[in-house]
């Protein structure tokens, strides 16, 4: 179950002119996410706060999408470090909330859109998974964003893991993108799918 895959994915894209303010404190809260950490105990340290910051945002204007999504980011993230575990099948009932509610403040949030689409390509259809719908909601974050890095990588993925034919030309597009925005870590990822791909 790759339920923070959602996080991961989801960051990166930039501010575009859908994407909500978002409050200050909602802001900080996504910064802390977005932070690279020393160690895990530092990375936890992080995410707790961050999470802290995301709940009293929300708790001070429950219409804070951006708010909401910081709730989704340093959730997944804390889900990933866990690893397996009943905790995480409780907190995904949240998590897949925070999702849902961020898109239904703002729909057109490109993150927000991955984030979900991640979230049902990772999931097991036991625990609500859906291929062809989380493939539908990367889509639509590429329709706002059609240079988002993050999103081409997912999808190529998704489409990889299905066996589907566009998963190599999807992965050569986020190769394209990634070499042109110069993200050696996307370049390396998006080099070895279209290697796999190719065998």
């Amino acid at each position: 179950m790759r339920i923070a895959a959602l996080a991961l994915a989801a960051l990166g894209a930039g501010a575009l002119a859908a994407d909500p303010p978002g409050s200050r404190r909602a802001n900080k809260a996504l910064a802390l996410c977005e932070r690279e950490a020393g160690s895990a105990d530092e990375r936890r340290a992080l995410l707790a706060r961050g999470l802290t910051l995301a709940e009293e945002a929300v708790a001070a204007d429950e219409r804070d999408a951006k708010a909401h999504f910081a709730i989704v980011c340093n959730l997944g993230k804390e889900m990933e470090l866990r690893g397996a575990s009943v905790g995480n099948l409780i907190a995904l009932h949240r998590l897949r909330r925070e999702i849902d509610r961020t898109l239904e403040l703002a729909p057109d949030y490109a993150d927000a859109l991955l984030a979900k689409g991640a979230l049902l390509c990772g999931l097991p259809r036991l625990l609500g998974g859906d291929h062809e719908e989380g493939e539908r909601f990367m889509r639509a974050a590429l329709e706002v964003d059609p240079d988002y890095l993050g999103a081409h990588l997912a999808l190529a993925r998704a489409l990889a893991d299905r066996g589907e034919a566009g998963a190599r030309a999807e992965a050569e597009r986020a190769l394209v993108l990634a070499k042109r925005k110069a993200d050696a870590r996307a370049a390396e990822d998006a080099e070895a799918l279209v290697a796999r791909l190719e065998n």
